[in-house]
């Protein structure tokens, strides 16, 4: 943690070789407290990440057909791994200040070029448009969910919609299709 503050959080889930890092805004209050990524049971992350095409090598080598929060930390050892943009804990991403980012996209940088993971997803536009204002000095109004034009060094980046069910755009359907398209991506 750079500035000084200290807090609680999530431990990044990184480690070299990962095939694909998904990149969260922050980590919620909750997340903190139960110890694991996306906890909240209203969160889409573990159902749609569950029944879509990315997660079938890890349900095949667990065994079972339902991932949930308990299993963040073996991810990795798949391939998968977790941070966030801002580590500080935050009741929601709207409680977080400019500073917050301004600590937190470098040192995600430095994060992901250490570890550099062949892919990274951004959990939302939100998270997604400080780095690359911040980090990579684009400026883009309209971002669109997909694949990205730009990298993070050889990084490739895809945005899919955030998972909280706090974005009403998306239900849980939707969130299953990104999560299809971000496996066929990796594939291509």
């Amino acid at each position: 943690m750079s500035g000084g503050e200290e807090y609680e959080t999530l431990p990044d889930l990184l480690a070299p070789g990962l095939r694909l890092v998904f990149v969260g805004i922050n980590p919620s209050l909750y997340s903190v407290r139960a110890g694991h990524y996306f906890a909240r049971r209203g969160n889409r992350f573990w159902p749609a990440f569950s029944r879509s095409r990315l997660s079938l090598p890890v349900r095949a080598g667990l065994g079972r057909d339902a991932l949930g929060p308990e299993d963040d930390r073996l991810l990795p050892t798949v391939g998968i791994g977790f941070t966030d943009v801002v580590k500080r804990p935050t009741a929601g991403s709207a409680a977080l200040r400019p500073a917050d980012y301004q600590r937190g996209v470098p040192d995600l940088l430095e994060r992901l070029g250490r570890f550099e993971p062949r892919a990274v997803c951004f959990h939302g536009v939100t998270g997604f448009r400080p780095v690359l204002r911040d980090g990579l000095g684009v400026n883009r109004l309209n971002i669109a969910l997909g694949p990205q034009t730009e990298r993070l060094g050889d990084i490739p980046i895809f945005v899919v919609p955030n998972p909280s069910a706090a974005n009403a755009h998306f239900q849980l359907e939707d969130q299953i299709a990104w999560y299809d398209r971000l496996a066929e991506w990796l594939v291509s």
